[in-house]
């Protein structure tokens, strides 16, 4: 397994002070997955949680929707002259009868916000493969709650305290429980080793669940939250007009700027009380 910190010497000036010191940076290697031996999408991401990443991925471009699906993972060797293993390698195997797509890397996948689709293309897209509809979902979270989620990842976050470059996700309850938590240099790695986990050790839909994100809301997020039966997306930070519409348009409560004890609330707006 790659390391997920490094350390390396900085010139650090505050003020009239200067001097070198050593800073931990965090680590971005690219990350292959296969299916079937066959090349599927490359991926910077931070290393950790691999396995969780790809089967987040494949439940987000609606591959597969159960761990049961998803026959096997394991690391292939490196493209080093030796041989040797770089862990940056992945092979999935899907179960007997699950429907291979047709892989190709140049293959446009609608989680990509640089894929060159039209908005409406990327919309009928999620109707057309998402599962779990959301939109009766009847859970509820106070923005008392809401607020203090921010905080409440913060402090989850280990890797980011010593960096300080890091996206966070989470899985939260109605009650402000973290049922889990992932980072990634990547915002959106970090939601799929989030998905990935909670389809290994929980099982889809995830109904009844908010995801909070660290930074922006994108559609890819959006996307991300539908495909794994999610009701609720917060984040810290805006979201972008497309995540908003597909918000709307497929019952998914979304809250930005998430931060102290204001925010706002873009869509499904009956799922968030004040109290």
């Amino acid at each position: 397994m790659g390391r997920v910190t490094v350390r390396d010497k900085v010139w650090r000036i505050k003020g009239a002070e200067s001097g070198e010191r050593l800073d931990s940076l965090v680590v971005e290697e690219p990350l292959e997955v296969r299916l079937g031996g066959r090349a599927l999408a490359v991926t910077m991401r931070t290393p950790g949680h691999d396995f969780e990443l790809a089967t987040g991925f494949l439940v987000s471009e609606g591959v597969v929707t159960e761990a049961e699906q998803v026959h096997s993972i394991r690391y292939c060797a490196g493209a080093t002259d030796d041989g040797s293993n770089t862990y940056n390698v992945l092979d999935v195997v899907l179960a007997p009868g699950v429907t291979v797509p047709e892989l190709s890397l140049e293959r446009n996948f609608y989680t990509t916000s640089s894929c060159g689709v039209c908005g409406k293309a990327s919309l009928e897209a999620v109707r057309t493969i998402a599962r779990f509809p959301v939109d009766g979902d009847p859970v509820r979270f106070s923005t008392s709650v809401l607020a203090a989620l921010p905080d409440r990842l913060r402090e989850a976050q280990r890797v980011f305290e010593r960096t300080g470059g890091l996206h966070a996700a989470a899985l939260v309850t109605p009650e402000g429980e973290l049922l889990a938590v992932r980072e990634d240099v990547g915002r959106h790695n970090a939601v799929d080793k989030l998905v990935g986990w909670a389809t290994r050790e929980r099982g889809l839909p995830l109904s009844g669940t908010g995801l909070l994100v660290s930074g922006r809301a994108s559609f890819e997020l959006a996307q991300k939250a539908l495909m794994a039966g999610i009701p609720l997306l917060a984040a810290v930070s805006a979201p972008s007009s497309l995540a908003v519409e597909l918000a709307a348009d497929s019952g998914l409560s979304l809250v930005g700027f998430l931060r102290g004890e204001s925010m706002n609330v873009y869509a499904g707006r009956e799922r968030v009380f004040v109290g």
